[in-house]
């Protein structure tokens, strides 16, 4: 039995490659469907049951051992959350520019096309734009980064690491963190039409890829899942400044 799951999970699974799948059969499949269900109506509340569902999924299945294996613990490095945040910061900024310089502010943009779920009213005063950012930034930098990154970078990876090693298991946690979010783009309905911008959404997968390394990489510096979060609510937090203000 392994000692990284609870007594309950071991008699069914082994902390391994094979549970890894299992949690993104069960996790990732039902929240791509739910967020192209959620670009189509206009009802983004399964979003937030999904997370929820995600930042969870690691106190369900994983011990006290488990959690601290994957990263929930005191930081052993506190200096590299602040280079985490910037480098968030700055990846997020790097992509709206190259976003902006290919395609402008069409929908071919993947900040375009995500920024129109905000729905930032065209006449909104900047009061009014200020408060909607503020509760846009709040919530990006908290639900998705904290369940994402104990689902992605946190059980996901060390149940692939634990069979196949580092190097691939964050290959393969970040191919499935990009991946699911052709979903958030790539896959696009506009106008009541389901279109697939393949070059975009080629970028923008490659690009997920990318800042899923870096997560990891500050979760493995600080020695600590929270460098993987503070880097990601970075990048969430530079992309919605992007959208609003710079879009």
């Amino acid at each position: 039995m392994d000692k990284e799951l609870r007594p309950f999970w071991g008699r069914f699974f082994g902390f391994n490659w094979k549970f890894g799948l299992f949690l993104i059969l069960i996790i990732c499949v039902p929240r791509f469907f739910l967020v192209l269900n959620a670009n189509a109506s206009g009802n983004y509340g399964s979003i937030g049951l999904i997370m929820l569902m995600s930042a969870i999924t690691p106190f369900i299945f994983l011990s006290r051992a488990g959690q601290k294996k994957i990263g929930i613990t005191r930081p052993k490095n506190y200096s590299w959350l602040l280079i985490a945040f910037i480098c968030g910061l700055i990846a997020s900024v790097l992509l709206y520019l190259t976003g902006h310089i290919l395609y402008g502010n069409s929908y071919e943009n993947w900040y375009s096309y995500i920024g129109k779920s905000y729905n930032i009213p065209a006449g909104i005063n900047e009061g009014d734009k200020k408060i909607l950012f503020v509760v846009m930034a709040v919530t990006g930098m908290t639900f998705s980064p904290v369940g994402e990154e104990l689902f992605f970078r946190g059980i996901v990876h060390s149940a692939f690491e634990k069979s196949l090693g580092r190097k691939k298991a964050s290959i393969i946690d970040s191919s499935a963190f990009a991946l699911t979010h052709i979903s958030h783009f790539g896959l696009v309905f506009i106008n009541g039409i389901w279109r697939f911008f393949f070059m975009p959404a080629l970028i923008w997968v490659l690009s997920m890829f990318l800042v899923s390394i870096l997560f990891f990489v500050f979760r493995k510096h600080s020695g600590s899942i929270l460098g993987s979060i503070l880097c990601h609510s970075a990048f969430n937090l530079g992309m919605i400044y992007c959208i609003f203000y710079l879009m």
